[in-house]
């Protein structure tokens, strides 16, 4: 998911202080040797501050980690795997997108919000319309600031279970941000007037794993470890749908009923799984068991670049408090009948407003999310982005996310960029120590997304 400056203009109407929501402050993560030389200065998605004083915590799976050889490193507050000993970070990318990998995400919040109020309480805070998806449907959405710049608090996937019940991923790293966002949301959703018969209530699954798989041959790995082959039909069970199934368990035996949502943050095909507390060990082993040849463990490395890969946004880099929707290019998950100022949902006045083009009548925005495509030199996070023709280099953006892509072998990045700068094919350069390397913007996803959608 999984979450979506400097150079381009702020377009929050304040900024955010002291007192306001704050994620954690994103840290580098020191790699382990030759993982430098495929993805130097790695970006990972919310990797703990250096200076938190706040004790690690461990996901269900850290002692099966060791055991693989994991290169453990700080991230969002737990000890997690960057890599593993049987493959480079570049292999294991290699390997998503040729076979199937399994991702650790048991570090990222799950939450479960029920009631009469819960569609009505979430479409307050998110541009959604959960009343009218389906059940067992997700969609990717972003929780708001209520102070109506539409900046964005967190980015975060909601699961419609039943007509009063969403399951709902948040960031790690931005756990206490969100608890205090969401607790003061809900205590005043549920004191309003007129809401006494629309309550809502949330719990967290502490100690729930969260298990990625992902890559081409997910699909058949998973219905291998299905308890009952009759119980859910994998080919019938699409991108952005969920269903409960249990799983064998190593020996004998299986688990209790997990869900299972297909989707994921690589572009591949694959499924997210959410397992109850005290069988993610025993899920994650019976995935393994497919064997070395189809199925390995991957780290945080591989997953950043094959994010990155897929065009999806890093929260704390590529999204931010003061960034809005529309700004970061996630007009499409608005849908048409909450496109107004008077949809109901924080900012809705002012993101209505900029999906309007300028040339149109509307306020439009003044920066934009790209893709580059960058010649010599990998761009990192805080690049300037700047004319390519003026010889003064006239600052024009700055790159959130870079790294080379081991799909490509080019190096890719996203950025902000002046709106009218935005179209493909449009010629920049990147300052990169200092010198300018050329680069053309270029539409995301860099790499297709397989996601399965049913035959063609």
């Amino acid at each position: 998911m999984q979450s979506l400056h400097g150079a381009r203009a702020t377009t929050a109407a304040r900024p955010l202080g002291t007192s306001a929501y704050q994620c954690q402050p994103s840290g580098r993560l020191r790699l382990p040797v030759g993982a430098s030389k495929l993805l130097p200065r790695l970006q990972v998605r919310h990797a703990s501050s250096p200076a938190s004083s706040e004790p690690l915590q461990k996901t269900p799976l850290y002692d099966l980690h060791l055991a693989h050889g994991a290169k453990m490193v700080p991230f969002g507050g737990f000890h997690m795997p960057v890599q593993y000993s049987a493959q480079s970070v570049s292999q294991s990318h290699i390997f998503t997108r040729t076979e199937a990998s399994i991702f650790d995400v048991g570090h990222m919040v799950q939450r479960l919000f029920k009631g009469p109020g819960a569609a009505a309480f979430l479409q307050r805070l998110t541009p959604s319309n959960l009343e009218a998806l389906g059940v067992h449907r997700s969609t990717l959405s972003v929780l708001l600031h209520a102070d109506g710049s539409g900046g964005i608090v967190d980015d975060t996937i909601l699961t419609k279970l039943t007509d009063d019940t969403f399951y709902v991923v948040t960031n790690a790293a931005c756990r206490e941000k969100d608890d205090k966002y969401l607790g003061e949301e809900l205590a005043k959703w549920n004191t309003e007037a007129g809401h006494e018969n629309l309550q809502a209530t949330q719990e967290q699954l502490d100690g729930w794993g969260l298990v990625a798989l992902q890559g081409p041959g997910a699909e058949a790995i998973l219905e291998g470890v299905l308890a009952d082959l009759g119980s859910l039909d994998l080919k019938e069970l699409f991108f952005g749908q969920s269903a409960y199934a249990k799983l064998k368990l190593p020996g004998a035996g299986s688990s209790s009923p997990v869900l299972i949502s297909r989707g994921g943050y690589t572009g591949e095909d694959g499924f997210e799984i959410s397992i109850p507390v005290g069988e993610t060990v025993g899920v994650t082993e019976t995935l393994l068991s497919a064997g070395p040849e189809k199925v390995q463990l991957a780290g945080l490395g591989a997953r950043d670049s094959l994010r990155l890969e897929a065009g999806m946004c890093l929260y704390g880099h590529d999204l931010d408090d003061h960034t809005t929707p529309v700004e970061a290019g996630l007009s499409w998950i608005i849908p048409k009948e909450r496109r107004t100022a008077d949809a109901g949902f924080y900012g809705a006045d002012r993101i209505a407003a900029q999906l309007v083009p300028r040339s149109k009548g509307g306020a439009g925005v003044a920066t934009r999310r790209v893709g580059l495509l960058v010649d010599g030199a990998p761009a990192r996070e805080g690049a300037e982005i700047v004319s390519r023709s003026d010889e003064d280099a006239a600052n024009v953006g700055r790159v959130t996310s870079g790294c080379p892509s081991p799909t490509l072998g080019k190096n890719i990045a996203m950025g902000y960029v002046k709106d009218g700068l935005h179209k493909s094919g449009t010629e920049v350069a990147v300052l990169v120590r200092g010198r300018k390397r050329n680069a053309v913007v270029t539409k995301m996803p860099f790499v297709p997304t397989k996601y399965w959608k049913g035959a063609a």
